[in-house]
């Protein structure tokens, strides 16, 4: 039986900072997190950081892992997020989730938590100066910059299987996760609009790598978790979404995915020659009919692969069962709206604006161009286009059309601003958010797998979480309730 799909985003953020004689985005990305964390910044703890091992046993010669920068901002928040600085980007790594639904509500918490640093971080700022913050993924200038995935899954999976089937379904699913993207980068072949943001920046099928020679498959094997037991697939093949119905989708449908491959329950071959050219085939047509080549032959659209990994999760949920997959209720909806969205795409894409991020814009572009006799390559549309990914409320055009009512929503607003400082109660990030809001001087670092808690005398105490569903509402409430301090708890966790 597949293991539950524990599941969150990472999201770098697009930072500039404008007005100073110097552009310096770690400053900007620093000044946002030290004025947002009003509280004294828990540290992170670095000493289970290994993003040099390889899911494959070996790396590519030559090949470079992600750095650990331990000398930039870092501090965790009472919500059981990470914000911290990474490389020169505003990053904002949600709580661990138990379902698609509370990721969509964590994942736009985190929207708000970058508009409020905004706010927050003018006082630090000279006369004239401001940040401005973007959630997409290229500055337009051959620079692209990530939105991960991270997914639970069986250590007894043969990585080998995950590849097997992941590439097929990350080259497809662009479909409704593709945020949308006026012409080609990276060398690609000129395009007016593609459907992904990212698809240019792919260049291999399988590797370790994120920032250059980017994978389909990223092979990165640090589970933060009982490595005995877990694996996380970290997927670096995906967009910065705000639609939440396109967020929803994008993990709902992937940790069905990967449950079904857990189950060995894929019963075809679904694999597609030359995947890293089929990313921009299928991105580069916004009209969904370009086709790719099939490995057991003949060519098919992106919808119609689709159409069968859907196939297979219903006959899924009928013989299984979604319990894993986010629990009956949710996966059931994941369900619905996956054959709504490719009903839709295969009839008529235009009709899922609000739905989805690709088509919204594509409709706002389009909506221009009609009216000012706009070409593709007129600058105007390009800052129409970075302007429909901007944080602030005010100046958002996304959130325009959210305040127009023209917008699907799956959360409510008020959830949202509650998860800027509540962390899920259905993982262990409920035990690392509400020990920081309870005792923040007591917790001296913190990561996803351990806390270190600081109990007034020597020495301090980790507290290992090595399991994501453990630490819940249910697991630890009664024990905060009879706590008082940290001393105490750690007391009672002995015995």
């Amino acid at each position: 039986m597949a293991v539950p799909k524990v599941c969150g985003i990472e999201t770098e953020y697009g930072v500039t900072l404008r007005g100073a004689a110097e552009s310096n985005p770690v400053l900007a990305s620093s000044m946002l997190i030290n004025a947002y964390v009003e509280h004294r910044k828990v540290g992170w703890d670095f000493d289970d950081e290994s993003p040099g091992r390889d899911a494959r046993g070996f790396a590519r010669e030559g090949s470079a892992p992600p750095e650990v920068e331990t000398h930039l901002v870092n501090t965790v928040l009472t919500n059981g997020a990470r914000y911290y600085v990474d490389h020169a980007h505003p990053e904002y790594s949600t709580p661990e989730c138990a379902d698609a639904l509370e990721l969509v509500r964590a994942d736009k918490a985190g929207e708000r938590v970058l508009a409020r640093s905004m706010q927050a971080a003018r006082r630090l700022l000279e006369p004239g100066q401001d940040i401005l913050v973007h959630k997409n993924n290229s500055d337009g200038k051959g620079n692209s910059y990530g939105t991960h995935e991270n997914y639970l899954v069986d250590r007894a999976l043969p990585f080998a299987g995950l590849v097997r089937y992941m590439l097929p379904w990350f080259v497809t699913r662009q479909v409704f996760t593709g945020a949308g993207k006026i012409s080609s980068e990276n060398g690609a072949e000129p395009v007016d609009y593609q459907i992904s943001s990212r698809a240019d920046f792919f260049e291999e099928e399988v590797g370790l790598e994120t920032t250059l020679k980017r994978p389909i498959v990223n092979t990165r094997d640090e589970p933060h978790a009982d490595p005995q037991k877990y694996r996380r697939l970290h997927v670096i093949a995906g967009d910065a979404n705000l639609c939440e119905v396109a967020t929803f989708l994008k993990v709902g449908t992937t940790a069905i995915v990967l449950a079904m491959v857990e189950d060995d329950f894929i019963d075809k071959d679904l694999g597609i020659v030359g995947p890293v050219s089929a990313m921009r085939t299928v991105s580069h047509d916004p009209t969904c009919r370009a086709t790719v080549e099939l490995v057991e032959g003949g060519r098919a659209t992106a919808i119609e692969v689709q159409w069968e990994f859907l196939r297979l999760a219903n006959k899924y949920a009928d013989e299984t069962g979604l319990e894993h997959c986010g629990g009956e209720d949710v996966g059931t909806d994941v369900l619905r709206h996956w054959e709504a969205a490719l009903t839709a795409l295969e009839r008529d894409p235009m009709t899922l604006d609000g739905r989805l991020d690709w088509v919204t814009k594509l409709a706002l572009l389009d909506a221009y161009r009609a009216r000012d006799g706009l070409a593709w390559s007129d600058p105007k549309l390009a800052l129409l286009d970075l302007q429909y990914h901007d944080v602030r409320p005010g100046s958002s055009l996304y959130e325009r059309l959210v305040a127009a009512g023209k917008i699907e929503r799956l959360v409510t607003e008020e959830s949202v601003i509650e998860a800027m400082t509540e962390p899920p109660g259905s993982t262990r990030a409920y035990f690392r958010g509400t020990c920081l809001a309870r005792w923040p001087e007591a917790v001296v670092a913190a990561n996803w797998d351990s806390l270190i808690l600081d109990v007034g005398t020597e020495p301090l105490r980790r507290i290992p979480m090595m399991d994501p569903l453990k630490g819940t509402r249910a697991y630890v409430e009664p024990l905060f309730a009879e706590c008082s301090t940290p001393a105490e708890l750690v007391a009672r966790l002995a015995s």
